[in-house]
């Protein structure tokens, strides 16, 4: 995996910080704890165009290369389970990435543009959960990782958190996933870097078969 490969998830979870810090303290009267994240990117908030590119679809383009990069690296005798997962983040990624492209109308939140955004949210974590969870089949340095973020983001997308409100919850969520993004690329690369490496007991062998 290269080096742009394994930041691309730390570069996400940064734009997006910045993007809804910056983005939130120029709209007069924006709460991160009760406001939903995607009220940034509404039609007819001012700037809403700055927060869908930056805030959404540069950071879940940056997630598709996590998981390019993740299905790229998986062995030969990985199995089918885990690709099936890497395919699945990578659908997860372009539907975080689609809510920007497809923003919220406050004015109609039950009409067309409301179930769009709705929709790429839910494809979003319902995506992401099952994937997360088959990719740690086939790599071991993200069963911890991905069993926590999988939990976190299923159950805070879904169930209500007491006393948490759900525009902090939803936040939460976000961390969780960007932290799996950050952690993915190196984590994976642990097993494959173990692995490459001799044991002693094989390095003498093979010098000794060498020497004959």
């Amino acid at each position: 995996m290269r080096n742009p490969e394994r930041h691309a998830g730390w570069v996400a979870a940064l734009v997006f910080v910045a993007a809804l810090l910056g983005c939130g303290a120029l709209l007069e009267g924006y709460s991160q704890r009760w406001h939903p994240v995607a009220l940034l990117g509404a039609h007819g908030v001012p700037g809403a165009w700055i927060f869908n590119v930056s805030g959404l679809v540069l950071p879940g383009l940056l997630a598709a290369v996590v998981a390019l990069a993740l299905y790229r690296a998986l062995p030969p005798q990985a199995g089918w389970l885990p690709r099936i997962g890497a395919r699945l983040l990578l659908l997860s990624a372009l539907a975080f990435a689609a809510q920007g492209v497809l923003p919220l109308d406050p004015r109609d939140l039950d009409g067309p543009a409301g179930r769009l955004h709705a929709g790429a949210w839910m494809v979003w974590w319902i995506a992401f959960v099952p994937g997360a969870l088959l990719l740690t089949t086939g790599v071991r340095g993200l069963r911890l990782p991905g069993i926590v973020a999988a939990c976190a983001v299923a159950a805070l997308s879904v169930l209500p958190v007491e006393p948490l409100p759900p525009a902090l919850a939803q936040r939460v969520a976000f961390a969780a996933w960007f932290g799996w993004l950050a952690l993915a690329p190196r984590q994976a690369a642990l097993p494959a870097a173990t692995k490459q490496a001799p044991s002693p007991r094989a390095a003498s062998v093979n010098s000794s078969h060498l020497k004959n």
